[in-house]
């Protein structure tokens, strides 16, 4: 199972693309707190969220809240900070794998980057790029982690393959 988790996300509209991403995938999603949007049933109505139904979504209170409740082994840290690129062949992302992501402002913790520095990845990008939007991010390094396991219960083919 694929687990996206999002620490402190700022912007409602790129959470909004990554449950859609995890809606498509069937990916889980969790959430860090503090959230600087709103989601409760009322706010994701108002926002037009007709897939949300489709999220398996977790909020936790902080960091260490979820590690008691779930013990995450195979973790990756995505920064732009990062020595190794998600490309690298000894990056594997099978199993149960968790994907964290940091806010659009600040990204993950130092000292969590720091505690877990060997498993930080980057997604290449130009020098002179800050970085890429959180939701292009997690849709990267999401799909890679399902091609490494065969896409796992999602659809093979469109309907353009198909005979009539």
């Amino acid at each position: 199972m694929l687990n996206i988790v999002l620490v402190e996300p700022l912007i409602p509209q790129n959470t909004g693309n990554i449950a859609r991403t995890c809606a498509a995938t069937g990916a889980r999603l969790h959430l860090i707190e503090p959230l600087g949007f709103d989601i409760s049933e009322k706010a994701v109505k108002r926002a037009g969220l007709d897939y949300w139904h489709l999220v398996d979504l977790y909020v936790w209170p902080d960091l260490p809240a979820l590690f008691e409740a779930c013990h995450p082994e195979n973790l990756w840290l995505a920064t732009a900070k990062a020595a190794q690129s998600y490309t690298d062949p000894a990056i594997s992302f099978k199993g149960d794998c968790w994907l964290f992501f940091g806010k659009e402002t600040d990204g993950l913790p130092e000292e969590f980057r720091q505690a877990y520095a060997h498993r930080c990845i980057r997604i290449p990008i130009r020098s002179e790029a800050r970085c890429l939007n959180l939701s292009n991010s997690v849709a990267i390094l999401a799909y890679e982690a399902l091609r490494q396991n065969g896409f796992p219960g999602l659809s093979a083919q469109g309907t353009m393959a198909r005979t009539p």
